[in-house]
């Protein structure tokens, strides 16, 4: 009995001994397989990092302001009683906007006027009697005096009329009306409607201190929004701050454009770039070649295979990017001239990943681009 429970052992052993190398067999193959198991290539397309000669331009960001540009308000307070305007209207300068109820003032216009009238006849009179010595001097002094008066209180009122009537301190477009017939409104506290210059229009900008020696009024500004892809304004800068800002140690800087159309408007952010003389080289790769991330942006360097093979890899490279130009962008940082990088395809792409060139569908990037169906 002892004998048949000692072979059933062995035989139990010697089978898992058989399953167990037979699996640690079979693992050791995969692994191997695993190890020496290459993914396919990607196919990426490709171009070569180049220097160019640019115009050397400083590039700000900033914000449009008109030239003239007031939020009417009125200087007394008073009941509308006429609106002489529409929301939006071209007004030129002098252009009746609104007017206040001057009722009151009016009437007492009349009063104070006929008050003057009969202190200039009283004038009149003691000139002539002073003339014949019937009265004194002071007699007429007095008279003079009170006819000053009356002539000054009617002045007065004739003022507090005008100012109850509103016009246009200056010709340019009506924003949105803010007011409604009858309502009472406070002495510049309520705003009647915005009134802009828009002919020509003023960019607001800052630079550096450290560019402040490239600076002079005089030098063409470009300016760029994202309201008008595309599109590019020219003007000139013709101002620049005396002081610097203490805290950020920048120059404040504003550049005049032409606005006869009237697309840029007040309050409009925008790009500007401050053209210098003379032209600058610069490195420059394909724009579609940035990858973007919030760490900084990388390019994906092609070069050769380390590992024996005639493959190509790639290696990611972080770079700090400049200005951009069509469709390139210079890179200040972590190329040079001559590298050759990954140009589409970046996203299926990670750090030592093998690659294929194919360059043959990929579109020609240009500095000036112009699409067929733009």
């Amino acid at each position: 009995m002892k004998l048949k429970v000692v072979l059933a052992v062995i035989v139990v052993v010697v089978v898992l001994a058989v399953v167990g190398g037979v699996k640690a067999l079979q693992i050791g193959t995969l692994i191997k397989a695993g190890k020496a198991f290459h993914p396919p290539p990607e196919t990426v397309s490709s171009a070569v990092a180049r220097t160019d000669k640019w115009q050397a331009t400083i590039n700000a960001v900033g914000s449009v302001t008109a030239a003239q540009g007031v939020n009417v308000t009125a200087e007394l307070s008073g009941t509308v009683r006429e609106l002489a305007f529409e929301s939006g209207a071209l007004v030129a300068k002098g252009d009746l906007l609104i007017r206040l109820d001057t009722t009151t003032e009016e009437a007492q216009l009349r009063s104070l006027e006929a008050t003057a009238a009969l202190t200039k006849l009283n004038v009149e009179r003691n000139r002539a009697l002073f003339a014949d010595k019937t009265i004194s001097a002071e007699v007429l002094q007095t008279s003079e005096a009170q006819f000053q008066q009356a002539t000054a209180d009617a002045d007065a009122t004739r003022a507090i009329i005008a100012k109850k009537t509103l016009r246009a301190p200056f010709a340019g477009r009506l924003g949105i009306r803010q007011v409604n017939l009858g309502e009472y409104i406070e002495a510049g506290k309520t705003i009647i409607v915005s009134l802009q210059s828009l002919d020509s229009v003023y960019a607001e900008f800052s630079l550096p201190q450290q560019e402040l020696s490239k600076l002079k009024p005089g030098l063409s500004v470009r300016l760029t929004s994202d309201t008008y892809p595309g599109k590019q304004f020219d003007g000139v800068l013709t101002s620049l701050n005396p002081d610097l800002d203490a805290t950020t140690r920048a120059i404040r800087l504003q550049a005049t454009f032409e606005n006869k159309d009237y697309l840029l408007r007040p309050g409009m952010f925008v790009r500007t770039e401050v053209l210098l003389p003379g032209d600058q080289e610069v490195l420059i790769i394909p724009t579609p070649s940035v990858l973007s991330a919030p760490y900084g942006d990388s390019v994906y360097v092609i070069s050769s295979s380390t590992n024996g093979d005639k493959g190509l890899v790639v290696r990611q490279q972080f770079i700090r990017t400049g200005r951009a130009k069509g469709d390139y962008v210079s890179v200040e940082a972590g190329l040079k001239a001559g590298d050759k990088i990954a140009s589409s395809g970046l996203f299926k792409l990670r750090n030592g990943a093998n690659v294929v060139e194919n360059n043959e569908l990929t579109p020609k990037p240009e500095q000036s681009p112009k699409p067929g169906n733009s």
